[in-house]
C-alpha cells in the first residue's frame, strides 16, 4: 500500500491502492467482482435535499457494465417541482469517485452518487450538483483560485430519559460519557461515514441538551475536513443520510431542524472556507489574514441577505437567528467572535512550540501552520439545499475578489467586540441586519439577483422558484405572532423536523 491509502478507512480506497479521485469503471468492477458484492445503489439529491436512491440487483458482468457505462433514466418532475411532467426524463449518471461500500445495508452493496443530465446528453442545467459546478469553474476561471470548504452538522439526539448522570441543562459543551449518553451513536455514525469516504476533523457534544416529558435531547456535532467544495457537498449529503439510517436502527430519533424548542440552543450548519492555489491555502499572509481572505470575506457579507435564501429555507430557521444564543443577526465579522456572522477562527500563529511545552521530550521544531486557516460562514442550518448553498458562497467568495472597494467593505465591517452588550448598541445600530424570515430573505435574493445569475451560474427559473418558496411561508410576521407561545412554536418545529 502507498503513503495515501495506508490509514484511510474507506476500503475500496484500501483494495484499490489508490484515492478515489482516480477510481474507474475497470476498478470498481474489480471491487465488486473480488468482493461478492450483490447490489447496486444510484444515489441523487433531489429538490428536498434529502439522498434518494434506485436499487439494482446484479445479474451478469454485462448488466454491471450497462449500469456503470449508461447510466439509468428517471422522472425528473417527481425529483424537482418546476420540471413539467411532459418532458420530464432525465438520465442519472453515476460518478465513480463517489463509490462507496454501503455501510448499513445487510447485502453487499455498493452506492455511487449521481450527476443529472438531460436527453440531449447534457449536464441538466437546474440541478442543484450542476449549478455548484459551475459556480466552482467561473470562480477557478476568473481568479486562478479553487474553493474548499468544510460543514459542520449539528443535530440533537431525542431517546428515553436516563435518570443516571443528568447533564447540567444547556451545559452539554464537550460533555463525554456517561453524563452525555449518546457518544457511542456519534462515533458509530463518525466511523460509518469516513468508511463511506467523508472526510471528518472531530465530533463532539455541543451546549444543548435538556429533558421533556421523558425523553432526553442531546445536541452533538460532527465538524469535516476542507476539501473541494464540490466535494464537500457531496460527502455532507452522504453523512445526513448515513446518520438518519443509523438512528433508525438505534430506534432513536435524530433532527438537523435548526429550532426545536423556546429557550434552547438551535442546530446550525456553519461552513468554513479556504481559498487555494496550486493545492497551498493563500487565506494568510506574514503571519496576518491576507487580502484574498478579507475579500473573500467582503463577498460574503455584502451577499450575506440573499445568502440566506440557500442557507435558511425554512420558517424555524429565524427563530434561530435571534440575539444571544450564539447565532448571528448582524452582517459583520471578526476575530474568535461568536457573535459575528463571519469568524475567523483561532488559528496557529503563535511563536512558541507548544507541544514541545507539553511534551518536554520532543525537541521544538519551528512549523507553519498556516494552512489550516479558515473563515466560518455561521448563519447557514440544515435546512439548506447544500449543493445551491456551497454555490452562493461560491459566488459570493468571487464576487469579493473582484469587487473595487473589498478591502474597505471588509475593514468597515469588522468588529472587535461582543455585538449584543448594551454598551456597543451604537456599532450595533450601523451594521446591516440579515433577513428575520423567509419572506425577507426572498426580498434579499430578489435585489441581489444579478450576481447569482452572472455567467448563467444559476438559472433563473431556479431563483424565481426559490423566491416564489420562501414567500410562500409568509412569515413576516410570524415570530412577533408566535412570541414565546411554547404550543405554537412546538406546532411550528413538528412541521419541519425532519428539513432537509
Amino acid at each position: 500500500m502507498n503513503e495515501f491509502t495506508t490509514m484511510n478507512p474507506n476500503p475500496l480506497v484500501q483494495y484499490l491502492n489508490k484515492p478515489a479521485s482516480e477510481f474507474t469503471r475497470a476498478d470498481l468492477i474489480r471491487y465488486i467482482e473480488d468482493n461478492d458484492i450483490e447490489m447496486i445503489n444510484f444515489r441523487y439529491a433531489a429538490w428536498d435535499g434529502r439522498l434518494k436512491a434506485l436499487n439494482f440487483v446484479i445479474n451478469s458482468r454485462e448488466h454491471l457494465e450497462g449500469l456503470l457505462s449508461a447510466g439509468e433514466r428517471v422522472d425528473g418532475s417527481s425529483l424537482f417541482p418546476f420540471i413539467e411532467a411532459g418532458s420530464s426524463d432525465l438520465y442519472v449518471i453515476p460518478k465513480y469517485k463517489t463509490a462507496f461500500l454501503n455501510p448499513i445495508s445487510e447485502v453487499p452493496t455498493l452506492d455511487l452518487l449521481c450527476s443529472f443530465y438531460d436527453r440531449f446528453g447534457n449536464p441538466y442545467e437546474s440541478s442543484p450538483e450542476f449549478i455548484l459546478k459551475k459556480a466552482h469553474r467561473e470562480l477557478k476561471a476568473a481568479t486562478g483560485l479553487e474553493f474548499e470548504t468544510m460543514g459542520e452538522l449539528e443535530f440533537y439526539i431525542i431517546d428515553q430519559e436516563e435518570k443516571l448522570y443528568p447533564a447540567v441543562d444547556q451545559k452539554g459543551y464537550h460533555e463525554s460519557s456517561p453524563f452525555n449518553k449518546s457518544s457511542a451513536f456519534r462515533q458509530e455514525a463518525m466511523r460509518l461515514i469516513v468508511q463511506s469516504g467523508g472526510q471528518i476533523k472531530y465530533g463532539h457534544s455541543e451546549v444543548g441538551n435538556f429533558s421533556h416529558n421523558g425523553l432526553s435531547y442531546e445536541q452533538n456535532e460532527i465538524e469535516f475536513l476542507p476539501t473541494n467544495v464540490e466535494d464537500a457537498a457531496d460527502q455532507l449529503v452522504v453523512a445526513k443520510w448515513i446518520m438518519r439510517k443509523l438512528a433508525y436502527q438505534y430506534g432513536i430519533t435524530i433532527t438537523f431542524a435548526p429550532k426545536i424548542t423556546i429557550g434552547k440552543a438551535g442546530s446550525g450548519m456553519h461552513v468554513h472556507t479556504r481559498l487555494m492555489k496550486n493545492g497551498r491555502s493563500v487565506m494568510m499572509k506574514d503571519g496576518k489574514l491576507s487580502d484574498e481572505a478579507r475579500k473573500a470575506i467582503a463577498g460574503y457579507l455584502s451577499l450575506a441577505a440573499s445568502l440566506t435564501a440557500f442557507g435558511n429555507a425554512i420558517p424555524t430557521s429565524y427563530f434561530r437567528l435571534v440575539p444571544h444564543q450564539e447565532a448571528p443577526t448582524n452582517i459583520c465579522w471578526g476575530d474568535r467572535n461568536r457573535s459575528v456572522l463571519v469568524r475567523v477562527p483561532l488559528g496557529w500563529t503563535a511563536e512558541a512550540d507548544m507541544i514541545a511545552a507539553v511534551n518536554p521530550q520532543e525537541k521544538p521544531v519551528k512549523q507553519d501552520f498556516s494552512q489550516i486557516q479558515t473563515v466560518e460562514f455561521r448563519s447557514p442550518d440544515a435546512s439548506a439545499d447544500i449543493y445551491l448553498l456551497m454555490a452562493g458562497l461560491t459566488v459570493a467568495a468571487q464576487h469579493g475578489l473582484q469587487m473595487e472597494d473589498a478591502l474597505a467593505f471588509a475593514e468597515k465591517t469588522y468588529v472587535d467586540i461582543n455585538i449584543f452588550d448594551d454598551a456597543h448598541k451604537a456599532k450595533q445600530e450601523q451594521l446591516e441586519q440579515l433577513p428575520k424570515s423567509c419572506v425577507e430573505s426572498a426580498a434579499a435574493l430578489e435585489k441581489h439577483i444579478e450576481f447569482y445569475k452572472k455567467n448563467n451560474v444559476f438559472p433563473d427559473n431556479i431563483l424565481q422558484f426559490i423566491i416564489k418558496n420562501l414567500r410562500a411561508h409568509k412569515d413576516e410576521n410570524l415570530r412577533q405572532e408566535i412570541g414565546n407561545d411554547e404550543e405554537k412554536i412546538m406546532k411550528l418545529v413538528s412541521k419541519y423536523f425532519h428539513c432537509g
